[in-house]
């Protein structure tokens, strides 16, 4: 078939140019939509090169979409491994270990053994072992601070301070600083991986309840709430944010 026919042909293939390997073609991947060119698919020896070689036939809908039934949540990483022979792994796992299922279908074998490497780098703890993740306390400042400094990762500190003439042992006040620390432990427990917490309890602040959050070792953001009683049994909550750019 010479260049003609395939031009003339293009509307009907999911093709949507004419040059022999620049051709475009559309994917529908899991219903995520891709436009990428034929001589992308076939730069590794894989099952996409085969799908557009000729070799195993092809699924179109009625508008030329080539359709995969799998799911699109990492073919754009698929997508950049076949144009620059790499791609950034996730700092997760649980990606890694979709992106190397999606590269053994695809029968990328180099993929697969860069996410492969990935993950015997990174050792899965034990499911069956309790985790148990180290939150340091602090009581000054300076102990707060020097920590802050030495990490390279997000810091969130959540400051209590019980002994604050503000705080009062009325029906909310306990409730609402137990909220604060069930969120701290739950945060803890997502994110441990990816962001130092701190707990500080000394008594150095004017604030009952606090919190700040540190990127590159500078305050961005602040949370406080104080709580003021007004009256026996009857408190008003006051929620003050400072956000610093």
């Amino acid at each position: 078939m010479d260049d003609r026919s395939c031009r003339r042909s293009s509307s009907n293939d999911g093709l949507t140019t004419s040059a022999p390997n620049n051709r475009y073609v559309k994917l529908n991947v899991g219903g995520s939509l891709f436009h990428t060119t034929i001589d992308t698919l076939s730069k590794h020896d894989s099952m996409l090169r085969a799908m557009f070689s000729g070799r195993v036939p092809v699924v179109r809908d009625d508008d030329g979409w080539v359709l995969i039934d799998r799911s699109g949540k990492h073919f754009g990483a698929i997508l950049d491994f076949l144009r620059d022979g790499s791609i950034t792994i996730p700092d997760c796992r649980v990606e890694v270990e979709q992106i190397k299922r999606e590269a053994q279908y695809y029968c990328l074998q180099d993929l697969t053994n860069l996410c492969q490497t990935w993950l015997e780098a990174h050792p899965r703890f034990d499911l069956e072992m309790p985790l148990i993740h180290r939150v340091p306390t602090v009581y000054t400042r300076q102990d707060a601070d020097a920590l802050i400094k030495q990490s390279n990762r997000p810091v969130i500190k959540l400051f209590i301070n019980r002994h604050n003439n503000k705080y009062s042992y009325t029906l909310n006040s306990d409730d609402n600083i137990l909220k604060n620390q069930e969120l701290f432990d739950r945060l803890v427990c997502k994110f441990h991986d990816r962001i130092l917490f701190v707990k500080d309890v000394g008594s150095e602040s004017t604030e009952v309840c606090q919190w700040k959050f540190y990127g590159k070792r500078i305050l961005r953001a602040e949370v406080c709430c104080t709580s003021i009683v007004y009256a026996t049994d009857k408190k008003h909550t006051k929620v003050k944010i400072v956000i610093q750019i």
